[in-house]
């Protein structure tokens, strides 16, 4: 008599299948384009194009969020136990019709799975840039080693987003994890960059440095904000701008809004969570929202000053942006563009602080130039 096996693996090998198809895609065309280059030139590409493609899985992790599709196929990794809703047609209607406002519909289900099938092509492809630096012993293996850690501490919460309900911690966690693995990209590629000499390095001056530490523990609790402003939905909790509920100080429960571990719009007790919690976590990040705002207009003077012109012409644009897509948030009710390249401006803002971070750190040596350093006679 056959034993069952104590987990079926076949739909996890078929994702990581579907994952190497997509990476496949990328990798040939970066192979091809640049098939007359050298080794250190195509790794280049490679990372860049798997930073370019990380940025748009931000992107599309938001849509899926914000069109509620995050458990449009309620299992993981596949679709009721198989690798795509085509599959899952018959069950995805039988509970799309129990349940007609619920989570579960052809087109959210496509939107969810869609969304695994990029991840595991970006993994594919982060695994690719730590096969190549394991291999090399030009290229640092630390950054790309730490990458690939992260990438599948990723993949686990990605799963647990949708094994634990879009617990409103699991969700902010697995977004923090994506903006760590865009850091530690844009620091592998601006490295490369500077090793081939097309992107300069100039140490800071302490008082350019002093705003970066200040404008990235700005922009880190910022983004946990975000993240918690967008997982409990509390973005409609106040629907004017500058004021909220007709007040310049609403009534609400922080003691409630702030606890990490409870279901999504339930409290750690069970209760439903109070429109007044919903209010704190909002309020609590549009004030964050000002404090950040004027330290990256701070940094982006101080890099515009010393010579880092172009850094600090994208910061300040990326906080044109921000700005906007905030406000539209808010009074116009949360649309999916706004909100959608609201996320995506944070992803920016992240990739040029590291970026300024990198480009001004003392472990390297002076490039030639592309972002424009200052030059002393």
């Amino acid at each position: 008599m056959m034993e069952t096996p104590a987990y079926n693996w076949s739909p996890v090998l078929h994702l990581m299948l579907m994952g190497v198809v997509i990476a496949m895609g990328p990798l040939c065309w970066v192979w091809l384009r640049h098939r007359h280059a050298n080794t250190a030139q195509r790794f280049r590409q490679i990372t860049l194009l798997t930073l370019f493609l990380t940025f748009d899985l931000v992107l599309f992790g938001s849509f899926t969020r914000l069109t509620d599709s995050g458990l449009g196929c309620p299992d993981w990794p596949g679709c009721y136990g198989h690798l795509s809703p085509v599959g899952a047609k018959y069950v995805i209607a039988e509970a799309q019709a129990a349940m007609p406002s619920g989570p579960v519909s052809a087109v959210k289900a496509w939107i969810e799975m869609l969304h695994r099938y990029l991840a595991t092509g970006v993994g594919v492809l982060i695994l690719t840039i730590a096969i190549f630096s394991w291999m090399s012993a030009r290229f640092s293996r630390l950054l790309p080693s730490i990458t690939l850690l992260v990438v599948c501490m990723q993949g686990a919460f990605g799963a647990w987003t949708v094994t634990f309900k879009l617990q409103p911690a699991i969700v902010t966690l697995h977004l923090l994890g994506a903006m760590v693995l865009l850091v530690l990209l844009t620091r592998q590629w601006v490295r490369q960059m500077q090793s081939t000499g097309d992107m300069d390095h100039s140490p800071a001056s302490p008082h350019l440095r002093l705003w970066l530490v200040l404008t990235s523990i700005a922009l880190l609790i910022q983004l946990v904000l975000g993240a918690w402003v967008s997982t409990n939905y509390a973005v409609l909790a106040c629907d004017q701008f500058p004021q909220c509920q007709n007040s310049w100080w609403p009534e609400m429960d922080f003691s409630s809004a702030f606890e990490i571990w409870r279901p999504l719009g339930f409290s750690s007790q069970g209760d439903t969570l109070t429109f007044s919690s919903l209010t704190a976590i909002h309020y609590t990040h549009r004030l964050m929202a000002y404090i950040l705002m004027c330290v990256v207009l701070v940094l982006a003077w101080v890099l515009n000053k010393t010579g880092w012109t172009q850094i600090a012409g994208l910061l300040f644009a990326v906080l044109v942006l921000q700005f906007i897509t905030g406000i539209s948030n808010v009074v116009f009710s949360w649309p999916l563009i706004a909100a959608v390249i609201h996320t995506g401006g944070a992803a920016a803002l992240v990739i040029l602080i590291t970026t300024a971070w990198t480009c001004t750190s003392d472990d390297n040596p002076n490039m030639a130039s592309i972002f424009k350093a200052p030059h002393h006679s």
